[in-house]
């Protein structure tokens, strides 16, 4: 068994170890409700940027405040401090180590801002340069491919959100999504391993929080499989690229019962008219090849099961393909950009 596999399987409990920090979340969850920031920026890169985008929808949705993504190159390399004072500055990591991260984190600090780690590793040089620290508790990940600690970030944005806001119904569903995570690791997602084994490029497409379970799985394909993954929001797909969508370039789509719902299923519905090869995590169709799920609890926590059921078809179509997923070529665990 491959690490990436042993540890996707182990997401559950990882992300049941987060959760069940509860007054670590509370402490950060009151600081921030105090500080009532009307900006948040939010840095990270790779896996835990999308992390980042999930954790942003959230924020701009639930909070009303304006969530934007940090540009840490503009600290690291051209040495502009920006105007951060009295916003809220989320940096996500999964070591803690990147120097960009740190630079563009110490910066904002310097400017003003709030700042906040969230990390895998509560003794990195990030969480020092940090005043407020969230573990997310995911344990050890050895495989290249991050599984486990996305998930596990993912959720901890979800359990910061819902304490800050005082969202009851989405507090009851994260005590029930460890479990919910467990069993989408049973379910059967062979198809699209067959069609990622068959094809070399792909599109993944999401809307609102799922935009970044899209976003996820595109690099996932990318790094796992050698398969190019482009991820675009179902709103942004007809702008364009979806002309490349035909028989050998299918579509992936992850869908979540809220207000982009319809939007999503009717763009995959018309591409899947058209020919297109369309898989589609939580919608059934015409012609569009539904992957199961777990029964539907709550729009947001539904989107990390479609997530790990991913991963689990996407590590077998690497193998399927001749590739070691847990060593993708020329990558590291830690990428230290500059």
């Amino acid at each position: 068994m491959s690490l990436m596999r042993q540890e996707a399987a182990e997401s559950a409990e990882a992300v049941r170890r987060c959760l069940a920090q509860r007054d670590a979340i509370a402490a950060v969850a009151a600081r921030l409700r105090d500080f009532d920031p009307a900006v948040v920026m939010v840095c990270a890169r790779g896996s835990s940027g999308h992390a980042g985008t999930f954790l942003r929808y959230l924020l701009a949705r639930d909070l009303g405040v304006v969530a934007a993504a940090s540009m840490p190159s503009v600290a690291s390399l051209y040495h502009r401090r920006q105007r951060l004072a009295g916003a809220l500055f989320v940096t996500i990591s999964q070591s803690g180590r990147s120097p960009d991260l740190i630079v563009a984190t110490e910066e904002a600090r310097a400017a003003g801002a709030l700042t906040l780690a969230v990390v895998n590793a509560p003794a990195s040089p990030l969480a020092a340069a940090c005043e407020l620290v969230l573990d997310i508790a995911a344990g050890p990940e050895r495989s290249v491919a991050a599984t486990k600690t996305v998930l596990a970030s993912l959720a901890a944005g979800l359990a910061l959100t819902s304490t800050w806001t005082g969202n009851a119904r989405l507090e009851a569903a994260l005590q029930r999504l460890p479990d919910r995570l467990a069993a989408a690791c049973t379910l059967d997602w062979s198809p699209l391993t067959a069609e990622i084994r068959r094809v070399d490029k792909m599109f993944t497409v999401g809307r609102g929080p799922g935009l970044a379970i899209a976003s996820e799985a595109a690099l996932k394909l990318a790094e796992t499989t050698g398969v190019a993954g482009l991820a675009y929001s179902s709103a942004e797909l007809p702008h364009g690229p979806r002309t490349l969508a035909g028989p050998d370039f299918p579509v992936l789509g992850f869908i979540q019962e809220d207000a982009g719902k319809d939007g999503s299923t009717a763009l995959l519905a018309d591409l899947a008219s058209r020919g297109t090869p369309v898989f589609a995590a939580g919608l059934a169709g015409a012609g569009i090849v539904s992957l199961p799920t777990v029964a539907p609890d709550h729009p947001d926590t539904d989107l990390l099961p479609q997530l790990v059921s991913f991963y689990l078809a996407a590590e077998a179509a690497a193998r399927a393909r001749g590739r070691d997923p847990d060593h993708p070529p020329g990558l590291r665990k830690v990428t230290q950009t500059t």
